[in-house]
């Protein structure tokens, strides 16, 4: 038996997210019915956490087991054969048997994206939110880095979150911007439901002056999700990377962070 890590970026405009669902379209049925086809196996992957219905990847893992004598280096091409064109697989290796994609990740990068012409651009209609009004980035700015360390999010996450606490750890996090778009990059230990896109539409009313960049630490300390702003669209953000810092086996976690890698979700 053998254990495969893979990166896979996939266009999730498509998709009814990640993770497998009694109905719509997944990325994780896709891929899981292309290795049927490829080895006869049914194999269920892991991946490195979930992505929501219209969310995009450029750098998801995943991982399974096999027992296919198939190159380590043939898999990503002999997959994508079998996938089609909205997902790509850009590498595979091997990993320890007790490597899990999921619950050995240490880091991982969310990309949110905002349009900022008056008229939004045809090409990148499906991967940036498009905001044609004025936006004041310094004061979001300001008001991003009152995320940055470790605290409970409760206010900014869905309050469908299935989670016993919602403590995660954001190691940085900026904003960039290049003609006629603004990013905003989100580094940390783990995500919970829709928290990226409840900062980023927590952030826009600081951007349009309803509220103060200092309101973005205050809404954190509030603890309650009717305190922050609305869910930003799904289509803007992207899964960039996942870590796993020269791979060790998953560490033992403290009574606070015993879930973080267990239900990874956006």
């Amino acid at each position: 038996m053998r254990n495969i890590g893979v990166k896979v970026s996939y266009d999730g405009s498509g998709f009814n997210g990640f993770q497998s669902q009694p109905y719509g379209r997944t990325v994780q049925h896709e891929i899981e019915k292309a290795i049927r086809h490829l080895t006869g196996e049914e194999i269920v992957i892991i991946g490195s956490g979930r992505t929501d219905a219209g969310v995009h990847a450029m750098g998801q893992v995943f991982n399974f087991h096999t027992a296919s004598t198939i190159p380590t280096e043939r898999w990503a091409i002999a997959l994508n054969t079998r996938l089609s064109k909205d997902i790509v697989i850009l590498e595979a290796w091997d990993v320890p048997l007790e490597f899990h994609s999921r619950r050995s990740a240490k880091r991982k990068t969310y990309r949110y994206s905002i349009d900022l012409n008056k008229f939004p651009d045809v090409f990148m209609r499906p991967y940036r939110f498009h905001h044609p009004t004025k936006l004041n980035i310094a004061a979001m700015e300001e008001g991003l880095a009152y995320l940055v360390g470790r605290h409970d999010f409760t206010s900014y996450t869905s309050i469908h979150s299935t989670k016993p606490h919602h403590i995660r750890t954001i190691y940085e996090a900026s904003f960039q911007l290049e003609e006629g778009a603004l990013h905003m990059y989100i580094t940390g230990n783990g995500f919970l439901y829709n928290m990226v896109r409840v900062i980023m539409g927590t952030l826009l009313w600081v951007g349009q002056g309803k509220l103060k960049p200092a309101d973005m630490g205050r809404i954190l300390e509030g603890k309650s999700r009717s305190l922050a702003g609305p869910t930003a669209m799904a289509h803007g953000l992207t899964l960039v990377d996942v870590e796993y810092g020269g791979w060790s086996a998953p560490e033992p976690l403290d009574d606070h962070e015993s879930d973080f890698r267990d239900e990874d979700e956006e």
